[in-house]
């Protein structure tokens, strides 16, 4: 079973947050396609457990301000109910409880898909969950540093992360890709070496994707992978809980960089703090880096309606690359490509308003790794295109692959001679 989160907060307005010693069931369980949280039921009486005993530890006054509305629902119309009334408390805006109550039903309907018997259960406890901590964060925003390390202790937000995803993704209909690379990678980064991946960027849920399809036989890299995040993760209440169970270097997209036109120059300035970091991390050698050269999602074909990588912009690759070879550490770059838009695809243009529609299903998700691709030592404009393009060849290749696999419904078969599929779970 999964911890639980019993918030308090201290009168001075600190946050303290008491978890209940729970052990997280292990990911390589049987259970793996299933997310255990709690009952609410047993959540609720264990924040009045904790309530109770933390004051008589504390011998003192504790001002206990968190609702615990969506903690103690029993049932659906619990839940629903729960979010009209923080509404009415004034502790939610209208906006993020549509958005919150959207998320709910969506959610729902995509694990029913799903035809797990223990669906409805899922649904209550993971949703009663992820509804409690979006609350938490409206009422106590978070601030991400341009370094943000995956939070894990005294509430781990990485597994959190984990089980709410894990019963979106068909496993029976998912594919990893080459992926005695990725065992590969996790030697070198052994030797102290720096790895950056170069991918395409799908959904607000690839970083779950890819560490649930990785968690059983790389845990390392499925828990241990930064990632190089856009603002509107880090800013959206309604995902930020997730964001914050991963390391992230948070910068500002250039999709983004002018929709207020006031605030381009405070981003740019933020973009290179951000760099920054990067580099001081790297420089401790052992890294793993994700990054999407596109700069944002992949949209389908306004025409055709197909999904396919976006183009990668060559001034971030080279970035990335001036950054590896600067770090003093040996450094490698492999392009990766990640298949799972069905899962909670974006909207079909980029927008600018933060609060986006999740619309979410039950489906397979496809990871790929190719050999890594090393960069000429000329550093022309020219050179740093074909490098660019010749790693964005490999992505959609490996691409194309994962999606006979996957909605051709070729299953392995879809192999190639460069990509080989397997399913590392089982």
């Amino acid at each position: 079973m999964s911890r639980v989160p019993v918030t308090f907060f201290l009168s001075n307005g600190t946050r303290q947050l008491i978890t209940d010693r729970v052990k997280l069931f292990g990911s390589t369980s049987k259970a793996t396609t299933r997310s255990f949280f709690l009952t609410a039921k047993a959540m609720a009486e264990l924040v009045k457990d904790k309530e109770s005993g933390v004051a008589a530890a504390g011998g003192g006054e504790m001002d206990i301000e968190h609702s615990r509305t969506f903690l103690e629902a029993r049932s659906e119309e619990e839940l629903l109910s729960g979010i009209k009334k923080e509404v009415e408390a004034g502790r939610l805006p209208p906006n993020v409880a549509a958005g919150m109550e959207e998320f709910y039903r969506n959610y729902k309907n995509a694990i029913f898909q799903s035809g797990d018997p223990a669906a409805a259960e899922t649904v209550l406890s993971n949703m009663a969950v992820a509804l409690d901590l979006m609350l938490l964060d409206v009422k106590d925003p978070f601030v991400f540093q341009p370094y943000h390390k995956a939070l894990r202790e005294p509430f781990d937000y990485y597994m959190f992360g984990q089980n709410y995803i894990r019963p979106l993704i068909d496993f029976r209909n998912s594919y990893v890709g080459n992926h005695s690379l990725f065992y590969e990678i996790e030697e070198k980064l052994k030797q102290g070496h720096n790895v950056v991946l170069f991918s395409n960027h799908q959904t607000e849920a690839d970083p779950a994707v890819i560490a649930l399809l990785l968690e059983k036989t790389n845990p390392h890299i499925a828990e241990n992978l930064i990632y190089v995040a856009g603002d509107r993760v880090i800013t959206d209440p309604l995902c930020k809980p997730f964001s914050m169970g991963r390391n992230l270097i948070c910068v500002y997209s250039k999709k983004h960089m002018f929709d207020v036109p006031e605030l381009a120059d405070m981003k740019r300035k933020a973009n290179i703090r951000s760099l920054k970091e990067m580099a001081l991390l790297l420089r401790t050698g052992s890294k793993l880096v994700w990054i999407a050269p596109s700069g944002g999602r992949d949209r389908p074909d306004p025409v055709t309606g197909e999904w396919n990588p976006a183009p990668f912009d060559s001034s971030s690759v080279d970035n990335m690359r001036r950054l590896i070879e600067s770090s003093g550490a040996p450094g490698h770059m492999y392009p990766l490509a990640l298949l799972c838009y069905d899962i909670m695809p974006p909207p079909s243009k980029v927008e600018k308003e933060i609060g986006e529609r999740r619309i979410i299903s039950f489906h397979g998700a496809g990871l790929s790794v190719a050999p890594e691709i090393a960069a000429n030592c000329e550093k022309s404009e020219e050179v740093k295109d074909v490098y660019t393009q010749a790693l964005y060849k490999s992505v959609t290749e490996q691409y194309n692959v994962l999606k006979s696999a996957i909605h051709g419904k070729q299953g392995l078969e879809a192999s190639t001679a460069g990509i080989a599929l397997s399913q590392p779970w089982n």
